[in-house]
């Protein structure tokens, strides 16, 4: 999804009496990003639901309820009982949960405002949700598209939706995660792997008379190469701020990323700069196929190569003017999910509009 539009500009200099670091989104990237890639999955037959948990913004998920989005997807209760609080009522926690008598009662209450769906991915989690589970809940069997993370072997979807229904629980279909999309020059591979397996998947459920009624995958490195005929339904999540990982992949340009951390020169040298963006503020994530820890969206080839907890070292190209010390300078993250989880509100820019701000409502919001 490289094919973009705006000009990058500098920092909001609306935004400089603010103490560093912090993190802002670009409202007109960010709207951009959804417009583009939900009419990209509804041109090509697809449903979007996506994972909140990149943002954990109800502003964000407002918008992207509005470009059509069928429901949200999330990685925890706690992050489903945020949003279902809300309003947002069709709610898919796309994780094979350890349900115990807590989280059930969690599970029962969300099921009384929303439509709520689980994962599960074997016959042994399928027997042990019957009596604890309100039917009310549905289920999703995870299959493993290759990833090698959760989601039982795709022909072994059917057993595990057999256990589900004979213990009286309803099954609404199929997913995947496609985590290995996460990789250079991968994602039409490992789309096309994704849609094998949850084909077998599918016909394994009917085989034993569970008509799955969504068939759900995707990722946003993957999103791009989806299409209907096997799957019903998309679920990506960084594509709606983009990061130094997809930057870093080719998914998105530079003009696409729309979340950054806003951080000052605290110390300088030749060829060299340290910013007060560490990992406190970035996190920490390195992705073998990374150039560095982080980039600066507006010195493209400048790289984060050190990073502390309160210190980002960064390389210099030759012949790039070196900032001056205090110069506020914009950080992409490698992995835009650690580093909204790590603050409590975004700064909000948008052209024509006074900076706002979005509190990061379902931080922390782990169990």
């Amino acid at each position: 999804m490289v094919d973009t539009h705006t000009q990058v500009a500098g920092p909001d200099l609306a935004l400089d009496h603010l103490p560093t670091p912090y993190l802002v989104v670009d409202h007109d990237v960010l709207s951009a990003n959804i417009t583009r890639l939900h009419r990209h999955l509804a041109g090509a037959g697809l449903a979007v639901r996506p994972h909140v948990k990149t943002h954990k913004v109800l502003e964000i998920a407002a918008l992207q309820v509005a470009a059509g989005a069928r429901g949200l997807t999330l990685a925890t209760v706690g992050e489903a009982e945020v949003f279902a609080d809300s309003g947002y009522a069709d709610l898919f926690i796309a994780y094979p949960l350890w349900v115990d008598e807590g989280r059930a009662q969690r599970l029962r209450q969300l099921a009384g405002t929303a439509r709520i769906a689980i994962g599960v991915d074997s016959v042994e989690a399928a027997e042990r949700l019957t009596g604890l589970l309100d039917p009310r809940v549905e289920l999703m069997v995870e299959v493993d598209s290759g990833h090698h993370r959760t989601g039982c072997r795709p022909g072994e979807a059917g057993a595990v939706a057999a256990a589900a229904r004979a213990g009286g629980l309803s099954v609404r279909g199929v997913f995947s995660f496609p985590g290995h999309s996460y990789a250079p020059d991968a994602a039409a591979g490992v789309a096309a792997q994704e849609e094998e397996a949850l084909r077998v998947a599918a016909e394994s459920l009917r085989a034993v008379g569970v008509l799955p009624e969504v068939i759900s995958g995707g990722s946003t490195p993957s999103a791009a190469e989806m299409g209907a005929g096997v799957l019903t339904e998309a679920r990506p999540g960084v594509y709606v701020v983009n990061d130094a990982q997809q930057w870093e992949l080719g998914r998105c340009a530079r003009e696409d990323v729309a979340l950054t951390a806003y951080g000052r020169v605290v110390s300088s040298r030749p060829g060299r700069v340290v910013l007060d963006t560490g990992s406190k503020v970035l996190g920490g994530d390195r992705a073998g196929y990374a150039t560095g820890y982080g980039r600066l969206l507006d010195h493209p080839e400048a790289r984060i190569v050190q990073l502390s907890e309160h210190h980002a070292v960064v390389d210099l190209p030759e012949g790039l003017h070196r900032p001056p010390l205090g110069a506020l300078l914009r950080v992409v993250p490698n992995h835009v999910c650690v580093a909204v989880n790590l603050v409590d509100h975004l700064r909000v820019v948008q052209r024509g509009h006074p900076p706002r701000t979005w509190s990061v409502a379902a931080r922390g919001a782990h169990t």
